[in-house]
């Protein structure tokens, strides 16, 4: 089961064999498409692939995060730091291993963010909370489309359906029931 933001970053066509969703663009609606599809489909992994932009200028290509952020999630003023949500137990989403960072926020980055994460997007953390939630394995991908700088949106445009194909190679290459495996025994012993 995948949940993809938009057609021109993963169609439909390149891997038929999968069920993929669109969830648009913004956590708002990554919640709700992730909300969505673990009650119609049950499924025991989600696989979130997307473009994101990197807050690193030698980063690119494709890239697994498994460290996920609220990029403007701001209650400095209650004394809490940025990217922590007020009153809850878990404002970063950790999967462990050795995937990238990300913060996720309902901004399309340009300048350096207040927090610094290697990626920045405006779906996965989102999606990776509604799995902790739902009790749902969670694998993230991110294609590198732009720098999250003053060109960000004109090499986004440019580069947004060039992961596709690395994603396509990538996933056929997987073996899912291992890595769902592997997932499930590494939560059993933290």
């Amino acid at each position: 089961m995948l949940i993809i933001m938009l057609k021109e970053e993963l169609p439909r066509n390149l891997l038929p064999e999968f069920n993929i969703e669109y969830c648009g663009v913004g956590k708002i609606n990554a919640t709700y498409k992730a909300l969505e599809t673990i009650s119609k489909y049950e499924p025991k992994l989600l696989i979130n692939y997307g473009t994101a932009g990197s807050l690193r200028k030698n980063l690119f290509g494709l890239h697994e995060v498994s460290h996920f952020f609220q990029r403007d999630m701001d209650a400095r003023a209650l004394g809490f730091k940025i990217g922590v949500t007020p009153f809850e137990e878990r404002s970063v989403i950790d999967f462990g291993g050795t995937g990238l960072s990300c913060s996720s926020g309902d901004n399309f980055v340009s300048s350096p963010p207040k927090l610094k994460t290697d990626l920045v997007d405006m779906e996965s953390y989102a999606i990776a909370k509604v799995c902790v939630l739902k009790n749902v394995q969670f694998v993230c991908f991110k294609y590198v489309s732009d720098n999250a700088d003053e060109g960000g949106s004109k090499n986004w445009k440019a580069n947004a359906s060039l992961g596709a194909t690395a994603f396509k190679d990538m996933v056929k290459n997987l073996d899912l029931q291992t890595m769902l495996g592997l997932r499930e025994k590494e939560r059993y012993e933290n």
